[in-house]
């Protein structure tokens, strides 16, 4: 609710009455029916400049612009970073497969709300097709990066010029939205189908296991597996173990999961903060991406298996993160009710994965606007404060600028692939459930789930 204060002028009071705005779409059955007329708002002098429904519209659309305007023009991938001097100069040249796999899977969204047409996301996505067909793989795992003109891998970090295979899952989640999406019949609908389908189906899964029952996150032709990182739980990458076992072609075997991921069950932790119950995760659960990578298109509305209720678990991380701000133990400038939200960002000293557990007074708004579908009265709290009082200085070209700090008085200048996807996508998950819906309707990723032991 907004209240508008009581004014007295001169002895005459006038009282002006309460007004709401409530979110505008519940969640709905998973369906790809298209997205329902909205009602006109009534009597709209009593309203915000914008009404939530206009604000969220709003945001959705300039943040998909980062993926669809600013793209780069060989590959039509996302960069992953906005700013040319970034990485040396080459910042414009990087592309990256997981922050395009997040943009990628907004792509029906885009097609929904009219912002571009289905002739425009088809020609968007065979030139993705093309690139991605092009560019060096690694036992059909994807670079984490690769430079737009040449096609080529450009390394990551130290020993990481190689596959990625957390990067490479939210791109294929991306991609199985889209083939889900784009279903008619007829000959260029088929072709993205199929060509999506050959990718996924090269991904070797079980070839990152060293035959041993967990998944690595990355191999090189020049340094094997040297990095030797597995992946276990709990963080972002839970959507890496229901991809591997629901692959077609090159399946894991479900004790991968069990003793890889959930390291024999030693994954759940039980812990409790400000009376929200966190079956997985480390203390005060982590920046908050690991309640959203993984859930662009896995839906955690029903899902559940023997270690968690992911719904629970994804609530109440998002509650703790939002009350961890608010009580504020370091006293932060800046933070409050309405501003809140702590995740892997860049910062004032670089980039960080800020959590409660190394907090440093730096807010970034994909944390509290990815997680619209857990805490909604929250996020739009933060919504209207980063819109409505931080403007500009945060505000612009493809939405909100990655991070803030208001107890150093710094905002970033730029943008970040893997930041600004989930905004559309889990704002579009809360409004109508769209790509939840279609990544769930996949057979496959039906019987990979089955495989696991999931409900869902």
């Amino acid at each position: 609710m907004i209240y508008k204060p009581f004014y007295i002028f001169a002895f005459l009071f006038f009282f002006i009455g309460c007004s709401t705005d409530e979110s505008d779409e519940d969640f709905t059955d998973d369906t790809t029916e298209g997205i329902p007329e909205e009602e006109e708002e009534e009597n709209p002098e009593s309203e915000p400049e914008l009404s939530d429904k206009e604000l969220l519209n709003k945001v959705q659309q300039q943040t998909f612009n980062y993926f669809w305007d600013f793209a780069a023009p060989n590959s039509g991938l996302a960069r992953e970073r906005s700013q040319e001097d970034a990485y040396g100069g080459e910042g414009l040249n990087i592309v990256t497969t997981g922050g395009s796999g997040f943009g990628l899977a907004s792509f029906p969204t885009a097609v929904e709300r009219g912002w571009i047409s289905r002739e425009d996301a088809m020609q968007r996505l065979d030139k993705i097709l093309d690139f991605l067909e092009e560019v060096p793989t690694y036992h059909g795992v994807f670079s984490h990066w690769y430079r737009d003109d040449t096609a080529q891998t450009r390394p990551f970090s130290e020993n990481d010029d190689g596959g990625d295979l957390v990067e490479t899952a939210f791109l294929i989640q991306g991609l199985l939205i889209n083939r889900s999406y784009f279903s008619e019949e007829n000959e260029v609908e088929t072709d993205i189908r199929d060509r999506i389908t050959q990718i996924w189906k090269a991904v070797e899964w079980d070839w990152y296991t060293q035959d041993e029952n967990v998944l690595y996150w990355h191999w090189s032709p020049n340094y094997n597996f040297q990095k030797k990182l597995k992946i276990q739980g709990w963080n972002e990458s839970l959507i890496v173990y229901i991809l591997a076992a629901a692959s077609p072609t090159h399946s894991i075997d479900a004790e991968v999961y069990h003793q890889g991921w959930a390291s024999n069950g030693n994954i759940k932790t039980g812990r409790s903060y400000y009376g929200n119950q966190l079956p997985l995760g480390p203390e005060l659960g982590g920046p908050l991406f690991f309640a959203h990578y993984s859930f662009i298109g896995l839906d955690p509305r029903n899902l559940s298996d023997q270690y968690a209720n992911y719904w629970q678990q994804n609530t109440s991380h998002s509650l703790i993160n939002y009350e961890y701000v608010v009580s504020n133990p370091n006293n932060y400038e800046g933070y409050s009710e309405n501003s809140w939200g702590l995740t892997a960002s860049t910062g004032y000293d670089g980039y960080s994965a800020h959590s409660p557990t190394t907090d440093k007074g730096i807010i970034a708004p994909t944390a509290a606007l990815s997680s619209f579908p857990y805490t909604p009265e929250e996020s739009m709290d933060a919504l209207r404060y980063f819109y409505g009082e931080l403007g500009d200085d945060l505000w612009g070209e493809y939405g909100f600028y990655d991070a803030f700090s208001e107890e150093v008085g710094w905002f970033a200048d730029g943008y970040l692939a893997i930041d600004q996807g989930p905004i559309v996508a889990m704002i579009e998950n809360y409004r109508t459930g769209l790509l939840w819906g279609l990544f769930m309707q996949d057979e496959e990723v039906q019987a990979g789930l089955d495989k696991l032991g999931f409900n869902y």
